[in-house]
């Protein structure tokens, strides 16, 4: 019995170390993928950093709470630009390490995959936590300032496009008052054109009853004349008629 136990624990230990033997060398053949991506540095080799980051994931199967491993693999995930597993990584990391220096790394990288996301106000909290932890670092400190400058250039950016709507909003209201002023110029213009139309009809109108009245006025007096005209011919006649009589 004691025989059979102890080729049972052997073999168990041989299983074990077996084991931990694969798990290194999938680290170590995703470490040789994210070297060899890395050397070319005028462009970034995704193929091989997508290689690392299958062989890191297969040796977290086995021991998946192993920092360095996760870490490597964070990296990895930010080399193809996967910023959001990336930063999910390095937070998941920083959460559950204590080691201050460990947590600061995953902190910076925090900061750098949502610095890339343009995710400004995390990326400053995430090197500011970084720096509560590592306050001597001073990458941490330059990316941190770089990411205060570029809020604060966005800030002014915003401002000055609020300006620009602004002074839209004034120009088309400026367009509006203009246009209500044409309008009422124009208004005014028909309306005075208006009362000179009924100015000159009422003159016209005036006038002809004038001429009415000067027409029945001329044909008033030569009936007057004519009527006298009749009078003394009619006188005449009547003194004539007298003179035959003598």
């Amino acid at each position: 019995m004691k025989q059979a136990s102890l080729l049972i624990m052997i073999l168990f230990v041989w299983i074990t170390a077996s084991q931990a033997q694969n798990e290194r060398k999938f680290v170590r053949q995703g470490n040789k993928y994210y070297e060899a991506a890395n050397k070319d540095t005028s462009r970034i080799d995704t193929v091989q950093f997508n290689k690392a980051e299958i062989e890191y994931l297969k040796a977290l199967e086995k021991k998946p709470d192993d920092a360095k491993w996760n870490f490597n693999l964070a990296d990895a995930l930010y080399k193809q630009k996967k910023f959001d597993q990336s930063a999910e990584k390095f937070q998941e990391i920083a959460d559950k390490t204590t080691n201050k220096i460990e947590k600061s790394r995953a902190l910076h990288n925090l900061g750098n995959s949502y610095l890339m996301k343009n995710k400004l106000d995390e990326s400053i909290s995430a090197y500011k936590d970084a720096l509560r932890n590592n306050p001597k670092d001073l990458e941490t400190k330059y990316n941190l300032l770089y990411a205060m400058n570029m809020k604060k250039k966005q800030q002014d950016q915003q401002k000055k496009d609020q300006d620009k709507d602004k002074d839209k909003d004034k120009d088309k209201d400026q367009d509006k008052k203009d246009q209500k002023k044409d309008q009422d110029q124009k208004n005014k213009d028909q309306q005075n054109k208006d009362q000179k139309q009924q100015q000159q009809q009422q003159q016209n109108k005036i006038s002809k009853q004038n001429a009415e009245q000067m027409l029945q006025a001329l044909e008033n007096n030569e009936k007057k004349i004519q009527d006298k005209v009749k009078k003394i011919q009619a006188l005449k006649a009547e003194s004539k008629k007298v003179e035959k009589d003598w």
